[in-house]
């Protein structure tokens, strides 16, 4: 009696939930690895959060900062691409639930990395993103553009003078680095790139604030490089207010309590919020089930190996985790990544052996500096124990980020957006909509709408 051949056993599972900076890296990570990758996010891009600023200030186009997923993995035979929004986690079933499009699609796992990063934290208040979007997305930093360069068409075609102030005030909220970087080309878009553009005003009237609750201008870079970094703000025209505290905001601008508990009025149409960030919802669905800590930022206290308590498969890296007070900067999600990685394709290669898995050593964090730019030609870099300013340091700014721009391609094209920007006046990418800037408002109204009916049809559909 002949007997059916066995079938190949099926390769390791390795789900990814997040294709930023943490999902990508481990991803490529893993194309030599004897696994099967599939990695799960909301977009169909891989975004390169740190240059949002650019493409909100009309340096970049998204497409240089956001390339395809698909593209970027096309050739990297163990890899697959879902689309789609992660809605559930389950440790026990070792599965990931993910919806697109009213579609729920189940993906198991045999080794799972979460990456799914931040969010814009309004401190309690989320009604303020109403008025004052973040810049977490690509449709956070269109919708910016939008706001921005159409308050300077609306400053050309009024005719009353305190509208026309209201609408050349543009505030930033939080002075780190995103702060920061957005403020100073705010500045530099109305000193230097709209000058001579409007007929009825001119562009160096805009006014430009920065304000921040705490003490100092980018505290994680310390004293010197913060005063270094205010004090080049202010030689271009921007208002650095600290000890300032945003109470509330509204479409026709902001209320602000100083450090001695004064309140004051910002009359301003265009808002800007970078002011903190939480780890995405996620985190909250892990630590229920595994027992971890979260932090106040939402972040999972992690193991020394970057794993859940009591579940060594699953990898928590990037801004959702919560491990010796590191940052949530772009080098820590990739380290982790790379990290996450590397442990599991060893432990599948020594499971393919019959070998014991490998002891995983401690995850040790490789601190390579942190840069930010404040303008052409001027910006702060600490690196070690170094620390730098002006010239030099931006210089160096701009070669870490090509570095890291995905593709060949985008890598050309991003350094010749820059030498247009920075050694000329000119800036290709100003075109903007008014669905750019209502869009996201009215797909929220929208959804509201969607619940309002659901919880209305709801007692009808228990009487029936």
């Amino acid at each position: 009696m002949m007997s059916n051949p066995q079938s190949p056993p099926a390769r390791h599972r390795v789900v990814v939930i997040g294709s930023g900076f943490g999902g990508l890296f481990a991803i490529k990570a893993l194309r030599r690895a004897d696994v099967d990758v599939t990695v799960i996010d909301r977009t169909t891009h891989h975004l390169f959060q740190p240059l949002l600023y650019q493409v909100a200030t009309g340096i970049l186009s998204e497409g240089e900062i956001a390339p395809s997923t698909r593209m970027i993995l096309k050739d990297q035979a163990n890899a697959a691409v879902r689309l789609g929004e992660v809605t559930g986690i389950d440790l026990t079933e070792r599965t990931v639930t993910s919806e697109h499009l009213g579609q729920a699609t189940v993906t198991g796992y045999d080794s799972l990395i979460v990456s799914a990063g931040a969010q814009q934290s309004y401190f309690g208040n989320d009604h303020f993103a109403e008025h004052a979007p973040g810049m977490k997305s690509i449709d956070d930093a269109l919708e910016l553009r939008g706001r921005i360069l159409g308050a300077f068409e609306q400053a050309e075609v009024t005719a009353d003078p305190q509208e026309r102030a209201r609408l050349l005030t543009f505030v930033v909220v939080g002075a780190g680095p995103t702060g920061v970087e957005m403020a100073g080309q705010i500045a530099e878009l109305a000193h230097r790139t709209l000058v001579g553009a409007y007929t009825n005003f001119d562009p160096r009237d805009a006014r430009i604030i920065l304000l921040d609750a705490a003490s100092a201008v980018l505290p994680p870079f310390g004293d010197n490089l913060g005063s270094e970094a205010a004090e080049t703000l202010e030689k271009l025209g921007v208002e650095v207010r600290l000890g300032a505290s945003v109470t509330d905001v509204d479409a026709g601008g902001l209320t602000v309590r100083d450090a001695e508990g004064t309140e004051h009025r910002i009359a301003s149409v265009c808002k800007v919020w970078s002011a903190g960030v939480a780890a995405s919802p996620l985190g909250a669905q892990l630590a229920a089930q595994s027992g971890a800590a979260l932090d106040r930022a939402g972040r999972v206290a992690v193991d020394e190996d970057l794993t859940l308590p009591g579940h060594p498969d699953v990898f928590v890296v990037g801004d959702m985790m919560s491990r010796d007070r590191l940052p949530g900067v772009a080098q820590v999600a990739i380290q982790g990544g790379r990290y996450a990685a590397k442990r599991i394709a060893a432990e599948v290669a020594a499971a393919a052996k019959g070998r014991p898995a490998p002891e995983r050593p401690p995850f040790r964090y490789r601190d390579k500096g942190s840069m930010a730019t404040i303008s052409r030609f001027n910006a702060v870099a600490q690196i070690g124990g170094v620390e730098l300013t002006g010239f030099l340091a931006w210089i160096m700014w701009l070669a870490v980020h090509v570095v890291y721009v995905v593709g060949f391609r985008s890598r050309v094209a991003t350094l010749l957006s820059w030498a247009w920007t920075f050694l000329g006046t000119w800036r290709g990418q100003l075109t903007n909509t008014h669905q750019q800037i209502t869009a996201r408002n009215a797909i929220a109204q929208l959804h509201s709408l969607e619940r309002r009916i659901e919880d209305a049809d709801a007692p009808v559909a228990q009487a029936s």
